[in-house]
């Protein structure tokens, strides 16, 4: 039986997890709040506003099982990075050109994507700054390993993963990966993301546009 929500909706998560990271400092000052999109960009946005941040998205695709696409093979992101769990992979006796074919139409999603988010904006450069990435929770975390991979291909100062939820061997598991990992909550049993919330209806396109254009007239506004 899944207990109460822990939270009212993304935004409400979102100032959470700000104040959560503000009080623990290490280097956050100014950092760049990178969002997975569509779920990770409300929770992302606050806390850009909160800690004075720079916001953009990195966009990350699951790659599904062929018939049972809810369940992970693996994900893509950004720039092209791959990872794929290779015993499921084996297990399932999924073939390499059957994984190829999925990459192609994943990655495909991603640059059409890309497009309709950034509406003509540049990517914002990761070289030499702190880097918070974000979602709305973690599941399986292959999404968010492929994430910290095509981030720290661009040599970051440093990099953390902060969500809202997430299961606690997941968290656990990613502090091998980066340099801090802030959960705010660790349930257990954890059933799923969309359990711990109260409304966790569906980020749409158009408030992901909305928020990242907000989110650059602020920072021009206040002179950051």
């Amino acid at each position: 039986m899944v207990g109460a929500p822990l939270f009212r909706d993304r935004v409400q998560a979102g100032k959470l997890l700000a104040k959560k990271l503000r009080a623990e400092g290490g280097g956050l000052a100014h950092p760049l709040v990178l969002a997975l999109p569509r779920g990770g960009v409300p929770v992302a946005f606050e806390i850009a506003r909160d800690l004075e941040g720079d916001l953009d998205i990195l966009l990350v695709r699951k790659i599904g099982v062929p018939g049972e696409e809810e369940l992970a093979l693996g994900a893509i992101a950004s720039g092209g990075v791959l990872v794929i769990n290779e015993a499921l992979a084996e297990q399932l006796k999924i073939s390499a050109a059957t994984i190829d074919m999925l990459t192609v139409r994943e990655q495909g999603e991603i640059e059409h994507r890309e497009l309709l988010y950034r509406e003509g904006r540049e990517p914002l450069t990761i070289a030499n700054r702190a880097v918070i990435l974000v979602d709305d929770g973690l599941a399986t975390g292959a999404t968010m390993l492929a994430a910290v991979r095509a981030v720290k291909r661009q040599n970051p100062k440093r990099v953390v993963i902060a969500v809202p939820v997430a299961p606690p061997a997941a968290c656990g598991e990613f502090r091998h990966y980066v340099d801090e990992v802030v959960c705010l909550y660790t349930p257990e049993p954890f059933y799923a993301v969309g359990a711990w919330y109260q409304d966790f209806s569906q980020t749409s396109d158009h408030e992901v546009r909305e928020l990242l254009g907000r989110a650059g007239r602020e920072k021009v506004s206040t002179g950051r």
